[in-house]
């Protein structure tokens, strides 16, 4: 499968949002798109586009047959659904735990297995975050579909990236986050010092 625009990832992933979230207005129109699209929830980034913005998307999917019109040329309002997974038109198949999590990452990008699980709740429902681990490591043996990134300085999880797009690019460290991590253990540290120095002069008392 050819790499996703920016773009084609928002349509694509709403598009499966809307399909398992509110399967009683699927497929959708085109006004009910460009919303999903720039909705303030749950995307990363939040966008702002137009119509026309987005049916040009859908022009550009329809022709690589990721996204057709069911309600025909003839109707009075277009209603888009996509192809791009469990469908007899493509290769890939994915469970509804797979699709969760690989929607989840088209609409708000790299992610914890934390994050996953409780964002993945309106599509499916995980057990334990040792269900999302399964998960992940079926899509990485699959496509690969995920990567795992290397874990942030101070994060007490790795986050996972989708590969239908270019390649995730290392996020550059802040000083925020390094010093986040830093800054406990130089607590720690000089918490133990004090410990240390008071500990000596209470030696050193009692030798008086």
């Amino acid at each position: 499968m050819e790499k996703l625009s920016v773009l084609e990832q928002r349509v694509i992933g709403c598009l499966i949002e809307k399909q398992v979230s509110t399967p009683d207005v699927y497929p959708l129109t085109l006004n009910s798109l460009v919303n999903a699209c720039n909705q303030k929830s749950n995307r990363d980034p939040v966008m702002s586009l137009t119509e026309s913005e987005v049916q040009s998307v859908l022009n550009t999917l329809g022709a690589r047959r990721l996204v057709n019109n069911v309600a025909g040329f003839n109707a009075r309002a277009a209603k888009y659904q996509h192809r791009f997974c469990n469908t007899e038109f493509g290769e890939l198949h994915l469970s509804s735990g797979e699709l969760a999590i690989v929607c989840e990452l088209l609409l708000r990008g790299p992610q914890t297995p934390g994050e996953l699980r409780s964002r993945c709740a309106r599509l499916h429902q995980f057990g334990d975050v040792s269900e999302v681990d399964g998960c992940l490591h079926s899509l990485m043996e699959k496509g690969p579909f995920v990567v795992k990134l290397e874990r942030l300085p101070g994060k007490r999880e790795s986050r996972y990236a989708h590969l239908f797009g270019d390649a995730p690019v290392a996020e550059p460290v802040t000083p925020a986050e390094i010093t986040s991590g830093a800054g406990a253990r130089i607590a720690e540290l000089e918490a133990e010092v004090e410990r240390l120095k008071a500990r000596i002069r209470e030696l050193e008392s009692d030798q008086l």
